[in-house]
């Protein structure tokens, strides 16, 4: 900053040199002429220059979400307040981590327009959740050598989720097959137990029966229904406890590179998804554990194939939070099956860790290098899409 006052200060010095120069030695008529203008046109464009900074309204909009490797169109209106004219307005966008940085500063006038509105293009790299803004907005005048910033303020920044490409996972994958093995050994010993309940009574009954209009999503049996060919709906109350958890921890430490930070993001959401869609798509309704976007920690039932697409622009529209760990509620903590998505295995994690059953807790991480110290297994997604145990 104080650089560019130097040279504009020198700018300013050397113009007045040489049109003292030309007064003294060649034309002293046109002389004086070059010095009124360098006099009266910087008042005066000093006065449309402080005056526009009270008479600026700038707002931004674009879409909510856009895929990875597309381009996302971004409005930006300016609008003016009054009839006097205005001098050259100067705006400079800004994009997040998650976008390719190649935006340009914009400059124009509004002489006679009350109304400047112009778009430009950022293309998505990477997969999470950024953000588009105005940085910075000036009133210039004199040909740019004075700036000043306005007084209203600049909009607020617009929240974009960009979504990645959820790889398909194979059923054959040892980490579902794993999970899938808990479930079913506990809703068989669930079977079991309730049978032997209506046995001891000598009353008839069960704890399915066939899906009527009206029944609740959330207690269809989609395994068992995947099975019989028909929709089973649960009559107890402990269907959740056949559920595995879904943990998602997206922990980006304090002072971290944000630019290598939504990589590793990037990675957890793809691989994450990439699991919840197979077991649900296999039968096996899950509890998934996330940050809302007003800070409280949500539990949500899976169970609808359709839901994890869904389920990922929800979390898409969160920004993270530097130093935030997921917690997970004592009512999520009694599960069959727990699998925790960190992009941080860390001493952090040992508080969440510690509520859970470590026979049947795992991790899943980022790659075979990311640190656990949390005693658990880890799994992590390699380049052939397929879970890998560290």
């Amino acid at each position: 900053m104080m650089k560019k006052l130097i040279q504009t200060i020198l700018s300013v010095l050397a113009v007045a040199l040489v049109v003292y120069i030309y007064t003294t030695s060649f034309d002293g008529e046109m002389g004086m002429i070059l010095i009124a203008f360098l006099v009266f046109a910087p008042l005066i464009s000093l006065f449309f220059a402080l005056n526009g900074r009270n008479r600026l309204n700038i707002s931004i909009s674009c879409d909510a979400y856009v895929n990875k490797g597309s381009d996302l169109k971004v409005k930006v209106i300016v609008e003016k307040e009054g009839r006097l004219p205005l001098p050259i307005i100067e705006i400079v966008p800004y994009v997040s981590e998650v976008f390719d940085d190649g935006v340009k500063t914009y400059r124009f006038s509004m002489f006679s327009e009350e109304r400047v509105e112009f778009t430009f293009n950022v293309r998505a790299k990477t997969g999470g959740n950024g953000s588009i803004a105005v940085r910075r907005a000036y009133s210039c005048g004199f040909l740019g050598f004075m700036k000043f910033g306005l007084k209203k303020g600049l909009p607020e920044a617009v929240s974009v989720g960009v979504v990645p490409d959820v790889p398909e996972i194979k059923a054959s994958s040892q980490l579902f097959r794993n999970i899938a093995d808990v479930v079913m050994t506990t809703d068989d010993d669930e079977d079991n137990d309730t049978s032997m309940l209506f046995s001891a009574n000598t009353a008839p009954g069960c704890e399915h029966r066939e899906y009527v209009q009206g029944d609740p999503l959330k207690r269809i049996n989609w395994k068992l229904s995947s099975k019989r060919d028909k929709l089973m709906v649960r009559l107890d109350e402990a269907a959740s406890a056949v559920q595995p958890l879904i943990v998602l921890d997206l922990f980006r430490k304090e002072g971290a590179q944000p630019e290598y930070a939504v990589i590793t993001e990037e990675k957890i959401l793809r691989s994450v998804f990439g699991l919840l869609g197979v077991l649900v798509k296999q039968g096996i309704a899950c509890t998934f554990l996330y940050y809302a976007s007003d800070g409280s920690v949500v539990s949500e039932n899976v169970d609808n194939p359709d839901y994890p697409a869904q389920l990922l622009l929800k979390v898409l529209a969160v920004n993270v939070r530097e130093g935030r760990r997921i917690s997970v509620p004592a009512e999520n903590s009694s599960v069959c099956a727990c699998l925790i998505a960190t992009t941080d295995a860390g001493p952090g994690l040992a508080a969440v860790t510690d509520k859970l059953d470590k026979e049947t807790s795992s991790i899943l991480g980022v790659s075979a290098e990311s640190a656990n110290v949390t005693g658990l297994p880890m799994w992590y997604l390699d380049e052939d899409e397929t879970f890998r145990m560290v």
